[in-house]
C-alpha cells in the first residue's frame, strides 16, 4: 500500500492541497507508474528532471515580477498601464473584481497560489528524498540542497507579497495523501513568515556557490540568497508590515483561533536587520552597478551616439568611475543593463534571473508590446503615465518644470510639485546642435522632453522619440526603414488614437527594456518574436540591494547590534549619513545627477521622499512599483489619484493642447481597503477550514 501511496502522489503531479489549493492533475509530468519515489531518487536523470519541474513553477507566467501578462494587476501601478482590450488591470482598477476569479483571465489569484504550493510541494519532497541518491557527489547534492531551500523560499515571498500571511508547511512528517480537512493549515502570522522564509535562505546561502557557469545562470547562488533575504526584511520593517497597518486591515486578519497575524507594536530593530541584510550582499564584494565606457565617438549617430556629459556638478563631475561619471555613459549604462547588449553572465549587476526569454508572456513579449505599429509591427500598448514621466529629474538634477502641476494642492503631493509652466514650444531643425540627447531628428519633440535626466532616455517613448529598428530588412514582400521617428498624434497615420484598440492611452510609451535592433515583423506580419533579441529578467539586481541599505538606514533613530548572515561578525547599524551615501551615491553616478543635497542628506522625511523617487525611477518597469506603494502604505492616494498624460485625442495641429495634462479616464483608478491584499479564491477556502479570507473580501457561502 505504501507502494501504491508514493506511484499516485508523484503520478498526480504533486497537485493535492496541503492549504486548501486544489486537487490539480499535471497531465504533462507524469511518470511510469512502475516507479517509486525510491526509484525516481535514486535516479540521476529522474531526480534532475523533479528539480527542474520545480523550476518551471518559478518560470511560469504567474509567478513573473516582470513579463508583459495583462491580466496581472501587479504588473501596473500608477507609473504604467496595460492600454488595450478587457484585461485584469482595469478590472482591478475600476472594481470589476471578485474573489472567484475576475482578476483576470484564467483566475489568476488562483494560478499564483496553486503554482506556488506546487512548487513548495515539490521541494519539500525533494529536500526529503535528495540523500537517496548515490549518482551524486556530496557537493553536487549540497548545491541541489541549496538550490530546493532557496526556491521554498522564493514561492512563499511571491505569496507573501500578495496575500500577506499564508499558511506555512511543515518540512517534515507532512502526508501528503492525508485527508483534505487534516491538511487545513492556518494562516500564520506575518512576522513567523518572514523568520521562516530568511530562515530557508540562510540554510541556502551555506550550501549555494558564489557564482554560476553560463549554462545553470537561472539557479540562484548565494549571493541571490542573501539578497533575497534582504528584500524579505525590508518589506517586514515597512509600516503595511510593522504596527502601523490599517485599523480595518489589521482587526480583520485574523486566525478563526484569535490569533492575529500582523504585529500590533512598531519595530524599529526590523530596519536594523533590513540594512545588516544588505549590508551582509555589500560585503561579499562580488556585485557591483553595471557600468559602460564613456565613447567619445558615436559608432551609430541614432543608436549608439557618443556620451552625452551630464552638467557639471563639482563633485561626480570632477571623477572617474565608482566616483564619478568622468570615464562611463551614464544613458548606455542605464539602457544596456536590460535590453541585452550585455549577456546575463557578463553583467555584475545581476543577482538572480529566471534567464534569458522564459515562460509565455516573456521579456520578448514585453518589448513587443511596447514597440510601436507603425514601423516595428508591435502592440504599441504598454504605456506609461504622466506622473511616471515627471518623476524624472533634469540633466542637472533639478525637476521637470510643471512636474505633477495636475496635482497642486491635492493631499499627498506638498512638496512633490513645480508650478514653473510646462514648456509649449517645439524643437525646430535649427535647435538640435543644442539639444543632443534627442539624437539627429528630434524635430517636432515638445521641448518637455529636452535636457532630462539619461534614465529618461532609456526609458521613456516620448512623443516624436526615435525607435532605432537595426534589424530591418527589405525583400519583395516587405521593405523596412531603421531610425524611425514615432508621434502619438491622433490620426495621420500616426501610432495615436484610432479605431483600433491599440494605441497608448497617455501618447507616453516606454523603451526601457528595448533594443536598438528590435523589431516585431517577419514579411507583412506583424507580432512575431524572432527578431527581438533576447534579454534576461532582473528578478533581483545590485542597485535595489543599494537602495535597500539606504532606505532601511534612514528608518532608524538608534544603534543597533544586528549579526551577519553567518555570525561571523556583528553588524553596527545605525542612520549614519556616510552609510546612506554607499547606497544612494552609486545609483545617482551611474544614472548621471548629481548628489542630494546635505539638507536632504540629514533631514529622515526629506531623504525618504527622495528614496521613495529613486526607486520609482532606477526600478520602473521591474515588478516593484505596486509592492512599494502598499508597504509604504501610500497606495490610498496614489493609486486613487487620477491617472494623467497626453492628450491622446489632439491632432498634430494641435501639438500644445497634445502635450497639455489631461485626465486619462479610459484608465480607471481606484483604492479601496481590500486592495491591499488579493483575494484568496473561494475553491481554496472551500477546501480549508482553517483558512480566512483576506479583508474586505467575501467568504464563500
Amino acid at each position: 500500500m505504501k507502494k501504491i501511496i508514493i506511484i499516485l502522489s508523484f503520478v498526480a503531479g504533486l497537485g493535492f492541497s496541503l492549504t486548501g489549493c486544489s486537487d490539480y492533475l499535471d497531465s504533462d509530468y507524469l511518470f511510469d507508474e512502475r516507479l517509486s519515489i525510491e526509484d525516481v531518487f535514486t535516479s540521476k536523470d529522474y531526480t534532475n528532471e523533479w528539480i527542474a519541474r520545480a523550476y518551471s513553477y518559478l518560470a511560469s507566467n504567474h509567478l513573473q515580477d516582470v513579463c508583459s501578462k495583462k491580466s496581472m494587476p501587479f504588473n501596473f501601478a500608477d507609473d504604467m498601464y496595460f492600454g488595450d482590450e478587457s484585461d485584469g488591470y482595469k478590472k482591478w482598477k475600476s472594481g470589476q473584481y471578485s474573489e472567484t476569479g475576475v482578476l483576470g483571465s484564467n483566475n489568476q489569484s488562483e494560478m499564483v497560489w496553486k503554482n506556488a504550493y506546487q512548487g513548495i510541494r515539490q521541494v519539500s519532497i525533494f529536500l526529503n528524498n535528495i540523500d537517496l541518491n548515490k549518482e551524486f557527489t556530496k557537493e553536487e547534492i549540497d548545491d541541489f540542497k541549496g538550490q530546493a531551500h532557496f526556491l521554498k523560499a522564493y514561492f512563499y515571498w511571491f505569496m507573501l507579497r500578495l496575500y500577506g500571511p499564508i499558511p506555512l508547511l511543515p518540512d517534515e512528517g507532512l502526508d501528503y495523501m492525508d485527508s483534505y480537512d487534516n491538511l487545513a493549515y492556518p494562516r500564520s502570522s506575518y512576522d513567523e513568515c518572514v523568520e521562516y522564509i530568511t530562515g530557508e535562505l540562510v540554510k541556502a546561502a551555506n550550501l549555494l556557490p558564489l557564482s554560476r557557469s553560463i549554462q545553470d545562470i537561472a539557479r540562484p547562488t548565494r549571493g541571490a540568497a542573501l539578497s533575497l533575504r534582504a528584500k524579505v526584511y525590508l518589506f517586514g520593517a515597512s509600516p503595511l508590515y510593522n504596527g502601523k497597518t490599517p485599523k480595518m486591515a489589521a482587526d480583520a486578519l485574523v486566525n478563526k483561533d484569535g490569533k492575529r497575524l500582523l504585529p500590533e507594536a512598531y519595530d524599529e530593530s526590523k530596519w536594523a536587520k533590513a540594512a545588516a541584510a544588505a549590508k551582509d550582499v555589500m560585503d561579499m564584494n562580488y556585485y557591483e552597478l553595471y557600468t559602460a565606457p564613456r565613447r567619445d565617438i558615436a559608432i551609430d549617430p541614432f543608436a549608439y551616439p557618443a556620451t552625452i556629459t551630464p552638467p557639471a556638478d563639482g563633485d561626480f563631475s570632477e571623477h572617474a568611475w565608482p566616483n564619478g561619471w568622468k570615464d562611463i555613459d551614464p544613458f548606455e549604462s542605464y539602457r544596456s543593463l536590460f535590453n541585452g547588449e550585455i549577456a546575463a553572465n557578463d553583467n555584475p549587476e545581476l543577482i538572480f534571473t529566471r534567464g534569458q526569454n522564459q515562460g509565455g508572456e516573456n521579456m520578448k513579449v514585453l518589448v513587443m508590446h511596447q514597440l510601436p505599429r507603425k514601423a516595428a509591427g508591435g502592440y504599441n500598448s504598454h504605456g506609461m503615465t504622466q506622473k511616471q514621466c515627471d518623476a524624472y529629474y533634469m540633466n542637472d538634477g533639478s525637476d521637470c518644470p510643471g512636474m505633477n502641476d495636475m496635482y497642486v494642492g491635492q493631499s499627498g503631493y506638498e512638496g512633490r510639485t513645480n508650478v514653473l509652466p510646462r514648456p509649449a514650444d517645439f524643437v525646430a531643425a535649427a535647435d538640435l546642435a543644442n539639444y543632443p540627447e534627442l539624437g539627429p531628428q528630434g524635430t517636432g519633440v515638445s521641448k518637455q522632453y529636452v535636457q532630462r535626466e539619461p534614465r529618461f532616455y532609456a526609458s521613456v517613448a516620448y512623443n516624436g522619440s526615435t525607435w532605432n529598428l537595426r534589424n530591418y530588412k527589405n525583400d519583395a514582400d516587405h521593405e523596412e526603414e531603421p531610425n524611425v521617428q514615432i508621434f502619438y498624434y491622433r490620426g495621420g497615420g500616426h501610432d495615436g488614437y484610432k479605431t483600433s484598440t491599440y494605441w497608448l492611452r497617455t501618447g507616453i510609451g516606454i523603451k526601457k527594456y528595448v533594443h536598438p535592433d528590435d523589431i516585431s515583423y517577419t514579411h507583412k506580419t506583424a507580432y512575431d518574436v524572432s527578431r527581438i533579441k533576447f534579454k534576461a529578467d532582473p528578478a533581483i539586481r545590485y542597485g535595489e540591494i543599494l537602495l535597500i541599505y539606504a532606505e532601511a538606514l534612514n528608518e532608524l533613530t538608534g544603534t543597533h547590534s544586528i549579526p551577519s548572515w553567518d555570525g561571523s561578525k556583528t553588524h553596527s547599524i545605525s542612520r549614519s549619513v556616510d552609510e546612506m551615501k554607499k547606497g544612494i551615491r552609486p545609483i545617482r553616478i551611474r544614472a548621471g545627477v548629481p548628489d542630494y543635497s546635505a539638507d536632504e542628506y540629514g533631514n529622515m522625511d526629506k531623504f525618504r521622499i527622495k528614496l521613495k523617487r529613486e526607486r520609482q525611477i532606477e526600478l520602473f518597469a521591474e515588478g516593484h512599483r505596486y509592492f512599494d506603494l502598499r508597504r509604504w502604505m501610500d497606495a490610498p492616494v496614489e493609486e486613487a489619484t487620477p491617472v494623467y498624460g497626453c492628450n491622446a485625442l489632439a491632432t498634430e495641429s494641435m501639438k500644445v493642447q497634445f502635450h497639455t495634462p489631461v485626465m486619462c479616464t479610459d484608465l480607471p483608478t481606484i483604492f479601496a481597503e481590500k486592495m491591499w491584499f488579493w483575494p484568496i479564491n473561494h475553491t481554496e477556502l472551500k477546501h480549508n477550514i482553517n483558512l480566512i479570507q483576506n479583508p474586505g473580501w467575501t467568504n464563500p457561502e
